[in-house]
């Protein structure tokens, strides 16, 4: 009786374990200082174009992409139409684009690393050793 309640325990704490990891990193060039989250906020609005005289590039995953959903969601506080129609509006009125979008996950670590000034997100278990992690959640 013991060893399976055991054995049920650990299945649940392992299943635990894995939802706590599932999560989005933000990730930067090597070369972009750590920001806060109004900050980061304000990069994926186009209301900040530079972070220490650094021209920064924001990156995004496509549309209906599950990591864009939750880095709107759970950084941005949005969701996809009001982002979209936010930078409708925006471009409309001549106060810039929005952030260009990346395919895939390894297209986004490979221009986060290659382009001075890019910020980009990915799915925690998309992180590879050797990236800049600015936040997790």
């Amino acid at each position: 009786m013991f060893k399976r309640w055991a054995t049920l325990t650990l299945a649940w704490l392992l299943a635990q374990g894995t939802a706590l990891a599932d999560g989005i990193l933000v990730i930067a060039h090597a070369g972009v200082p750590k920001t806060d989250l109004a900050t980061l906020q304000r990069i994926y609005t186009g209301k900040v174009i530079e972070i220490n005289t650094l021209g920064v590039v924001p990156l995004n995953a496509p549309p209906g992409h599950p990591t864009r959903t939750r880095f709107l969601r759970d950084f941005l506080h949005q969701d996809e139409e009001k982002y979209t129609g936010y930078w409708t509006v925006r471009r409309y009125i001549g106060k810039g684009t929005p952030p260009q979008e990346v395919a895939s996950p390894a297209e986004m670590i490979a221009a986060v690393q290659s382009t001075p000034g890019a910020i980009g997100y990915i799915h925690d278990s998309d992180w590879k050793p050797g990236l800049n992690v600015l936040f997790r959640q």
